[in-house]
């Protein structure tokens, strides 16, 4: 009998993927429908509910499941879930028992089919404030939100491809199913997930190593969907880990995996459903530390961590492991916390984005105290080939005015 945690709902996981005669049957049926395209986030989300990441919903969320999610975390049946997995159209024709294909606004790609049982409009503003805490639009996930079409479409799914993760990351892009299989055959059961939007520097690294310290290995989990302009691309970011992984840490500690979802900056909601979806994928921690999916100043620095103690009790297999802000520390001679550190930050190494990118595009070393030399060179190669894209670009536009 499995050690791992369950599935999220406490059954078996429920990835909405057709595979064989199906697939090809639904695919030749969808060529017939009337297409419906996708934004990225929801691409992301159809993709999740195909592999099983976003067990047990069997399709986008009712007018009543978006009401119980934005004002109490649970959808109509009482099921937790802490953030709306809508998706919208302006087409006024679609009503409610059409059948329709959802389509990848990117790609042009079929990537499901779903009939409607509920078209309908929603206050925006008021799932912003529920879910953002705000409804400024500089917010990246307030924007998402107030550009979505007119209406939802809430219906069940059957999910027709992955698009192009697998090919793109090959093995990097793992399955809940297949997380599973490979902790089971690691002979692992405690399992801390390191959530990443960014290249590991030494205070992830110290972040993941603490782990390691209580658990069974961690599960390094990369967001391959789309990012806000400046963050580093996923290709990257995986390559830096990788280097880190390799050189820095123990075998057998460490597995690398990528997922296929959009960042919706949503901090202490997305730390919750970051929870949810780590136990579909057989995690039974989530590494919380500071400012943990935040962006800008919209979150206080641990927001994250204190929602964990605000939702009912039951609500998540998966618990937080909360760490505060990690850092090096001159006197102290080594990594520390500010739990364990009582030296002042005159002594600790820390490095704004904004000076890493600087330093990192103008070709410069980052301290080894920050980060260790083998990140630093994947980083410093990728930001000069953005130079040289630039170099480029001011050229041909010098070489068309001529």
């Amino acid at each position: 009998m499995s050690r791992l945690v369950k599935p999220h709902g406490g059954g078996e996981l429920k990835p909405l993927l057709l595979s064989g005669a199906a697939l090809k049957d639904e695919l030749a049926r969808a060529k017939s429908l009337k297409q419906v395209k996708m934004s990225s986030r929801e691409t992301g989300d159809l993709i999740m509910m195909g592999i099983g990441g976003f067990t047990p919903l069997d399709g986008f969320m009712t007018k009543s499941d978006w009401q119980g999610v934005c004002d109490g975390f649970k959808m109509a049946n009482g099921l937790f879930w802490p953030i709306p997995v809508t998706l919208s159209t302006d087409d006024e024709s679609i009503k409610d028992g059409d059948e329709i294909a959802l389509v990848d606004g990117e790609s042009g790609e079929i990537m499901g089919t779903m009939k409607v049982t509920d078209k309908y409009t929603i206050d925006k503003a008021h799932e912003c404030m529920q879910v953002y805490k705000t409804t400024d639009e500089a917010h990246p996930g307030v924007k998402m939100v107030m550009a979505q079409g007119k209406y939802n479409l809430a219906g069940p799914v059957k999910v027709l491809s992955t698009g192009s993760f697998k090919e793109e990351y090959g093995d990097q892009f793992m399955t809940p199913a297949e997380t599973r299989a490979m902790f089971e055959k690691l002979g692992w059961s405690k399992i801390a997930a390191f959530q990443t939007r960014n290249p590991m520097h030494r205070s992830h690294e110290y972040l993941a190593k603490i782990a390691i310290e209580t658990m069974d290995g961690v599960l390094v989990h990369s967001l391959l969907g789309a990012l806000k302009p400046g963050d580093i691309p996923a290709e990257v970011r995986s390559e830096a880990i990788s280097v880190l992984v390799d050189n820095y840490f123990a075998p057998n500690t460490v597995i690398q995996a990528g997922y296929p979802l959009d960042m919706r900056y949503a901090g202490p909601r997305e730390a919750l459903l970051h929870a949810l979806f780590r136990q579909n994928y057989g995690c039974s921690h989530l590494i919380v530390g500071r400012d943990h999916a935040g962006v800008g100043d919209y979150y206080g620095p641990f927001d994250a961590q204190k929602i964990f103690d605000e939702i009912p009790k039951g609500s998540l297999e998966t618990v937080n492991m909360n760490i505060d802000w990690t850092f090096w520390c001159n006197k102290c001679g080594g990594m520390a916390s500010q739990r364990t550190c009582p030296h002042t930050k005159d002594d600790r190494i820390l490095l704004s984005g904004t000076k890493v990118r600087a330093m990192l595009s103008e070709g410069k070393d980052l301290p080894v105290e920050f980060s260790r030399p083998e990140v630093a060179k994947v980083l410093q190669k990728y930001y000069a080939s953005l130079s040289a894209e630039e170099n480029v670009k001011v050229e041909l536009k010098g070489h068309s005015a001529a």
